[in-house]
């Protein structure tokens, strides 16, 4: 295991925003989905079985902290995830439990990088 040592120097302001954003199961499962797969408002609605105002104000927030970023292709956005931070985050997350060893009850997210 990596040692980050004791940096009185480091704010780590980000990194601790990042986790605050991903605090949130709506937004955890919708950064998850979206690390395997770019998805469109709807999609992701269907797939969460949530209203459209409710996944449409997780996008907000995300896009806002720089964490997804969408592409307007004609009337449809499809969302995708660009922080490096979260996407390891949520992978380091859904790959190992608190002692090390890979869950076996939840696949992690498909990581296309």
């Amino acid at each position: 295991m990596d040692e980050i040592p004791f940096d009185k120097n480091e704010s780590y302001a980000r990194e601790a925003e990042i986790l605050k954003v991903l605090g949130h199961p709506i937004r955890l499962k919708i950064v998850a989905g979206l690390i395997s797969q770019t998805c469109n408002v709807k999609k992701i609605w269907e797939c969460l079985q949530l209203p459209q105002a409710t996944v449409s104000q997780h996008l907000a927030l995300l896009k806002n902290k720089g964490i997804i970023e969408g592409r307007r292709d004609g009337v449809e956005v499809f969302y995708h995830v660009i922080s490096d931070e979260a996407r390891r985050v949520v992978l380091a997350l859904f790959r190992t439990s608190p002692c090390g060893t890979p869950y076996a009850d939840r696949p992690a997210p498909a990581d296309p990088a």
